[in-house]
């Protein structure tokens, strides 16, 4: 089963992938992406989502299809729906829901 860590550091790879493809850019800051955070809370959302930190940045995201509930990433968002569109994203993040609503119920 995958980990939150897990899905940050797929994100963070990802991210930085995508901006270092981009023809049109000059630099990246790599130390921005250093602190992705993935987490689900819920206490606080009980529709089934995952939370995204970048920097000072997050947003909330539904899980069924990645439109987002709260808060704002800024342009990094698409590379968000991007990632999520990818190979086994979405089922790892179903699994950690799984596993939270586990938890939450075993409080």
């Amino acid at each position: 089963m995958a980990t939150f860590k897990d899905m940050e550091d797929s994100l963070k790879s990802f991210i930085i992938q995508e901006q270092s493809d981009a023809h049109n850019v000059r630099s990246i800051n790599i130390a921005k992406y250093n602190n992705i955070k993935v987490w689900m809370d819920p206490t606080k959302y009980v529709e089934p989502h995952f939370i995204i930190r970048i920097s000072i940045s997050e947003a909330v995201f539904a899980l069924a299809d990645c439109n987002k509930i709260n808060g704002g990433l800024g342009y990094e968002e698409r590379f968000v729906n991007k990632w999520y569109g990818r190979i086994g994203v979405k089922d790892k993040l179903t699994e950690l829901w799984s596993s939270a609503e586990k938890n939450k119920e075993d409080r």
